[in-house]
């Protein structure tokens, strides 16, 4: 088994350096009797833009769009290799250059985190200082490389820990822009190297970093002072020599006394940031002009104009219509929905026995499990729908808004139920004009490994915009609404429309520069 998934004992120790630090977490019973200590994480300095409730924590700062109007990621994330000694100051700098960037959705992870698991023989030689931390072999190279370029890539990631991160869930890491990978190995694996957009080497004077050392583990670790010098003079020192400092070479940057020289992180934050400038999208600009007068594609499916259907259409379209009935309106519309949503579900032949003792051929559920995910905060009025006809149905939320500076849509908070790939989810959003948020909300499943053609997108109302747009970058995704519009204006409002949905249904003011897919703050 895997060391990121054995009891825990890879999520504890802090140290920026070598793995001896690890001995703690590896050793169950020969240690030296201090019971392990729980998994922890840690924020950096600078506060992040939050916005806290009493039971969850929101990020304002929102990640723009990683994709193209096609739906396939078009930017990876950025991720910095920091590399050097035992107690150089990585981790430090590290954080210096997060405070720095002052960015959202950085992720710093630790080298420490993929230690491989001991075997018993290894227990003991760990526990009286004889076991190599320090070299290459000691590390999982493969769960490591293929746990970053995941993150690389844009995809979600559980089971192992990270010591610093921002805007990211509890059940996993997702959604980085930037990634800052630290460790004594950084440069060692040649694969590894290739994953790496920038190599910095933080180059501390070795007096410094014994010293250093011996203060983390006499102080924080309770090593006796012979125990820390043995390990230091018989594994660390000769691993540096012939692993750590010829990899040097290799540095796009070498960072002189560490975190102090803030010349050198002044110069990597600058070339940070210009590498995110020029990986920057304009998506809503992109679905605007294209798919113009093309026909509705095969995967839409709208509600039969019945006079019942247009009926409740005429009540919440009308501008004079008070909240009271547009609400009751709207969740009559909301449940035709979600029924006909269902209808799409694969089922297969269900036989049972009636109470006069008789043979009844029927269809039940052919499928894993139905999730909802409610797009933020108009999505959010959807939900007592799919719970009144899916018993015990799991709900998931993500928050989307647009940047009123770029007319960009931002993802800024997601909280997904675990397990969600193998799942049949029904995506609710209210309101789809230019398609860009529905875009970014299907995005956010397939990078978390749920398969397109189980997902359903449902909407109240759709410009015929917004279903090209959604249609031609995941032609699996089933759509389901109960009326097109043809139009969308200049301010991606749809036409005729149905206003601001979420203003209406809650009884708040629409700011003069709305439009159709603005996400509203979560009403809990």
């Amino acid at each position: 088994m895997k060391g990121h998934k054995t009891k825990g004992y890879l999520f504890l120790s802090f140290s920026s350096g070598s793995g001896e630090g690890s001995l703690d977490r590896l050793l169950p019973s020969v240690s030296t009797g201090l019971s392990p200590r729980k998994r922890t994480t840690s924020q950096c300095k600078s506060e992040p833009p939050l916005l806290r409730t009493s039971k969850r924590t929101i990020y304002t700062a929102g990640r723009p769009p990683w994709y193209n109007e096609h739906g396939t990621q078009s930017k990876e994330a950025f991720v910095i290799g920091l590399c050097g000694g035992s107690a150089s100051g990585k981790t430090t700098v590290a954080r210096k250059i997060i405070e720095a960037l002052d960015v959202p959705w950085v992720v710093l992870l630790s080298m420490d985190s993929f230690y491989k698991v001991l075997s018993k023989e290894e227990q003991i030689l760990a526990a009286s200082n004889d076991y190599n931390f320090d070299h290459p072999d000691a590390f999982d190279f493969t769960l490591l490389t293929h746990t970053l370029r995941k993150l690389k890539k844009g995809k979600c990631v559980y089971d192992y820990y990270t010591r610093e991160t921002k805007g990211l869930g509890k059940d996993g890491l997702y959604g980085a822009s930037v990634i800052i990978f630290e460790g004594i190995m950084a440069f060692t694996d040649k694969e590894l190297l290739q994953l790496l957009d920038m190599k910095i080497f933080v180059d501390t004077d070795s007096d410094i970093r014994l010293v250093r050392r011996l203060r983390r583990d006499i102080t924080e670790r309770g090593r006796d002072i012979e125990g820390v010098i043995k390990q230091y003079n018989k594994f660390v020192k000769p691993a540096f020599e012939q692993y750590i400092e010829p990899t040097m070479r290799l540095a796009d940057i070498v960072v002189p006394r560490g975190g102090g020289n803030m010349v050198a992180i002044d110069l990597i934050v600058q070339h940070v940031h210009s590498q995110l400038e020029e990986r920057e999208l304009s998506v809503r600009a992109a679905l605007a002009s294209a798919h113009q007068a093309q026909p509705l594609p095969q995967t839409l499916s709208v509600l039969d104009s019945t006079p019942q259907v247009r009926g409740m259409h005429t009540i919440i379209r009308n501008k004079e219509t008070s909240r009271d009935e547009f609400i009751f309106y709207s969740k009559r519309l909301m449940r035709l929905l979600i029924e006909r949503a269902l209808s799409f579900l694969p089922s297969q032949v269900h036989t049972v026995q009636t109470p006069q003792g008789e043979d009844y051929e029927g269809r039940s559920f052919n499928g894993k499990r139905i999730t909802g995910v409610s797009i933020l905060r108009a999505g959010e009025t959807m939900e007592p729908a799919l719970r009144a006809v899916c018993k015990d149905v799991r709900i998931g939320k993500i928050l989307i808004q647009t940047n009123q500076d770029t007319g960009e849509p931002e993802l800024h908070y997601l909280r997904l139920p675990k397990d969600i790939s193998e799942d049949h989810v029904i995506l609710m959003d209210c309101t789809v004009s230019t398609g860009a948020a529905a875009m970014m909300a299907v995005r956010v499943l397939l990078d978390h490994d749920v398969q397109e053609d189980k997902i359903l997108l449902v909407s109240l109302l759709m410009a015929e915009m917004g279903v090209h747009s959604v249609a031609y970058a995941f032609p699996q995704v089933k759509i389901i609404t109960t009326a097109v519009d043809k139009k969308v204006n200049d301010l991606f409002h749809i036409i005729p429309g149905i206003g601001n949905f979420g203003d209406r249904y809650f009884g708040t003011d629409a700011p003069p520069d709305w439009s159709d897919e603005d996400m509203d703050e979560p009403s809990y």
